[in-house]
Order: structure tokens, then C-alpha cells, then sequence
């Protein structure tokens, strides 16, 4: 692929808005949550669940040979099903912060769509009430990103915003806590007292880690303790840990 290729399909990418959806869980959640227009779906193979769901909510099943599937779908294993939808709806930065029980998850410039889905499903299932994006130098919601958050998307609002470290002090100025991962702090995520305050979990890109500036607008910098020779976590394990421990937190004290 040319650098004008990489160039036009990075562009694609950062436009994606989970139109296209991929793998039996994600369209599965899609046609459950009911939450935006479902066009079609192409099927190949059997799938009663979806079929009944499809009925149900009179979406047209279309059916096509596993390769004419294949060719269409953007992901290496779609799983006989591609789902055609209208694009999520961006959540309002402002409503967001403004929930006195806000618990938000922000990536700071996160580019594998492996790890955002991941992140995105870890943060539905710890009750986090929305996520914040960058618009640039981020992943977009890609059909990679769909598949991976298994119908994580349908449920958990998503802001895009034009920096991290700018949307960070609109939270303090919204009484919102800002809790940044980093392995070199002193701090114990199992130690975040704050956990039960309406709060933004911040975490850094692939690689570097929380920019410079994003950590110095949290008022918490946290680590997760680590007891083996690896010195760090992937982005999606320390945020299932951080999470995790957040949510734990947030339930003894309700």
C-alpha cells in the first residue's frame, strides 16, 4: 500500500462511525439494543438467534455465498454475518460530565482497534457511563473496533473530542475527578480512594504510554503494581484491571 493508500484509508477509518458491523455478538447486540436504524444484513450460513432477532425487528436478511461475504466484510473473520447500519450518534461532551455519577473512560490517541474494542467492551461491562475519543491520531470505529467491543457499542455512549488534555480540564472545571494509568506512578490503582466520585479513568496510547500533557491535567496519576520480570500491561488489560477495581469500589460504597 502506497502512503497516499495508507493516507485515504486512515481517513476512512477516523470518519467510521460503526456503520458497518461484524462477527454474531456485535450484530446480535445491534439488533437487541435497538438503538439506530439497522439497513440489512448479509448472512452466510445459519444463524437462527440472529434470523429471529432480524424477524423481529423487520430487519431484511440478504443472503450471500461465504466469498461474495468475505469480500465485503473489513475484518479477517466476520463470521458468516455483516450488518449495514446507521452510524452512532456522538454522545454530548457537556452531558457526559455533567452526571453526578459519571464514570468515563478516555484513550489518549489509542490506535489498534483490537485494543479500543477491547477497552470499550472492558468499560460497558464495569458500568462506565461513556467514553471519550480523540478525533485525530486515534482509530475510528472501524468494523474491527465493532467486532472486538461485542455489542459494547450499542450501549455505551462515545464522545469525540478535539483533544484529551483540553476535555480534561473541562472536567475539572465540571467537578469531575481525573484518575490517569501510568506505570511509573507512586500511587496503587488499588489504593484510589476517589474511585466512588464522578471520575474520568485516563489511559495513554499504545507504546508511550499517557502523554505529558494528559498527566499533568489529572489530579490522580495511578499504576497497577506488577509482581513479574514484564514491567508493563497492554492498554485493554490495564483497563479491564483499572476498571475493574473502579467498579468494585463504586458498588461497597453504594
Amino acid at each position: 500500500m502506497s502512503p497516499r493508500e495508507r493516507e485515504r484509508e486512515g481517513e476512512r477509518e477516523r470518519r467510521d462511525l460503526g456503520q458497518q458491523v461484524e462477527g454474531r455478538h456485535a450484530v446480535r447486540e445491534l439488533l437487541v439494543a435497538r438503538k439506530r436504524r439497522v439497513n440489512e444484513i448479509w448472512l452466510s450460513g445459519d444463524s437462527d438467534e440472529i434470523e429471529q432477532l432480524a424477524e423481529e425487528t423487520q430487519v431484511r436478511i440478504r443472503r450471500v455465498p461465504r466469498d461474495q461475504l468475505d469480500r465485503r466484510a473489513r475484518t479477517d473473520a466476520p463470521q458468516g454475518v455483516v450488518a449495514f447500519a446507521a452510524p452512532i450518534v456522538p454522545a454530548d461532551v457537556d452531558a457526559l460530565l455533567a452526571d453526578r455519577a459519571a464514570f468515563l473512560v478516555a484513550l489518549d490517541g489509542v490506535t489498534d482497534p483490537q485494543n479500543l474494542g477491547a477497552v470499550m467492551r472492558t468499560a460497558e461491562t464495569a458500568g462506565a457511563t461513556g467514553m471519550l475519543l480523540p478525533r485525530h491520531r486515534a482509530v475510528g470505529i472501524t468494523p474491527a473496533v465493532t467486532k472486538a467491543a461485542a455489542g459494547a457499542l450499542e450501549y455505551l455512549p462515545v464522545a469525540f473530542v478535539s483533544g484529551i488534555p483540553g476535555v480534561l480540564e473541562r472536567a475539572a472545571r465540571a467537578g469531575v475527578w481525573c484518575i490517569g494509568l501510568d506505570g511509573g506512578a507512586k500511587t496503587s490503582v488499588f489504593d484510589l480512594t476517589l474511585a466512588d466520585q464522578p471520575l474520568v479513568l485516563v489511559l495513554g496510547a499504545e507504546g508511550r504510554g499517557l502523554s505529558r500533557l494528559a498527566a499533568a491535567r489529572c489530579e490522580v496519576v495511578a499504576s497497577i503494581p506488577m509482581h513479574g520480570h514484564i514491567e508493563s500491561l497492554n492498554v485493554s488489560a490495564a483497563a479491564a484491571i483499572a476498571c475493574a477495581e473502579i467498579a468494585r469500589r463504586r458498588s461497597v460504597a453504594s
